[in-house]
């Protein structure tokens, strides 16, 4: 029987606290917050999208930073050995659309409580409000953490501390910290899964609308470097939503940025030139301002028609050509220039992490120093939306667990 140190009760250190303390070993996790899995509770908006129900070579389609490194843990501990697990505690689940997994109540509450009757089973110690200040190492051997000042002996530590994003919920990078002292190697951080700023303020009065079925391509001084079609939303500062947030990812870090939104996909430009030809004719004594409402949500056309320089109050008998193409352009290829990302407290997750080439990936075992273990975000390793993400932290928490 083992000692074994879990610092951080997030999905990884959950799951990896509950399978280690199955296989006999005395398991303490230690959580600085007052409570468990705060991130988690506020996941999906709330509903909790735990995994993707797809075959791991699906999943591994979808993760973006070191998807060979994953190969061992995503089909040591697949998807649906996630679903297995949640409906053995209890809880009831639903397949929604592009294979997300939620629990069938839309709480997160109950995927929480779920991990928690979990490590409650295997014999987990939780220590709350347990801020871990250091992991102790003689010789290249872990020999303990080091807890408010105390020292608690063990045999391994599986560090499992999350990223940078969403600050509030605990996640400010300690274990980068540990692993740095253990003489791991941090590659760069950035916000990933996140808004973007636009250099444009006019976006500002759209906050809140939603555009559907659209399509978003994202240029680097005019070369492609993203497309996605689906759902933007308007914020504020600039743009979020699905095709946004997982655009972000190949935005972040890099200069020069512009995003193109065609607003009807659907439609070429010679479909849509006849399209807006034939509500013209039908408001032909009207206002332009009254006469898109058909083809775009209200709130957008004020916006395009200044984009086109065309007055408001014009009547449409009166619009000329080339300010017929103008608005069309507009509605094909709406142009934002990209300034930033949003920081980390608005981010899904952290790009970069511990360095994986430091870790072996079939025991998530650090290769520098015997005993230490990783799981989760806090390794270099993250994926698109969907439940990629907290299947990687599963799939990485089972192995360390397992092998600690």
């Amino acid at each position: 029987m083992k000692n074994i140190a879990v610092i951080g009760g997030g999905p990884a250190g959950m799951i990896a606290a509950g399978f280690a303390a199955k296989r006999g070993n005395k398991v303490t996790l230690f959580e600085k917050n007052e409570k468990i899995g705060k991130k988690l509770y506020i996941t999906g908006k709330g509903r909790c999208n735990l995994t993707n129900a797809s075959d791991p070579s699906e999943v591994l389609e979808n993760v973006l930073s070191n998807p060979e490194f994953l190969y061992s843990a995503l089909y040591g501990f697949t998807s649906f050995d996630t679903m297995a697990l949640f409906e053995e505690l209890g809880v009831e689940l639903k397949v929604e659309r592009g294979n997300r997994v939620f629990p069938k109540s839309d709480k997160s509450a109950d995927i929480l409580d779920a991990l928690k009757k979990f490590m409650r089973q295997a014999g987990v110690k939780l220590c709350l409000n347990s801020k871990v200040s250091g992991v102790i190492t003689e010789q290249g051997i872990v020999k303990g953490v080091k807890v408010k000042g105390d020292i608690y002996p063990c045999d391994s530590v599986i560090i499992a501390t999350g990223g940078l994003s969403y600050p509030s919920t605990g996640s400010t990078g300690d274990g980068y910290t540990f692993a740095k002292s253990a003489g791991h190697s941090v590659t760069e951080l950035y916000p990933s899964l996140v808004p973007l700023v636009t250099k444009e303020k006019w976006v500002s009065s759209l906050q809140g609308l939603t555009l559907k079925n659209i399509d978003i391509t994202f240029k680097q001084k005019n070369k492609d470097i993203y497309s996605k079609f689906g759902e933007l939303l308007f914020t504020h500062f600039g743009i979020s939503g699905p095709v946004v947030l997982s655009g972000s990812r190949f935005v972040t870090g890099k200069k020069d940025i512009t995003a193109y939104i065609d607003m009807k996909p659907a439609l070429d430009e010679k479909q849509l030139d006849e399209r807006i030809l034939r509500d013209f004719e039908k408001f032909k004594n009207k206002d332009i301002v009254n006469a898109l409402e058909e083809l775009l949500p209200k709130r957008m056309i004020s916006p395009i028609l200044k984009l086109s320089n065309i007055d408001e109050r014009k009547k449409v008998n009166s619009i000329t050509k080339q300010e017929r193409n103008e608005i069309l352009k507009n509605i094909k290829s709406l142009k934002l220039t990209i300034e930033k990302t949003a920081d980390f407290n608005q981010a899904v997750i952290t790009m970069g992490g511990v360095n994986v080439r430091e870790i072996d990936p079939s025991t998530m075992e650090s290769k520098k120093v015997k005993g230490l273990y990783f799981a989760g975000e806090v390794m270099d390793i993250d994926a698109f939306t969907g439940g990629f993400n907290l299947q990687l932290a599963f799939s990485t928490g089972y192995i360390a667990g397992n092998n600690a």
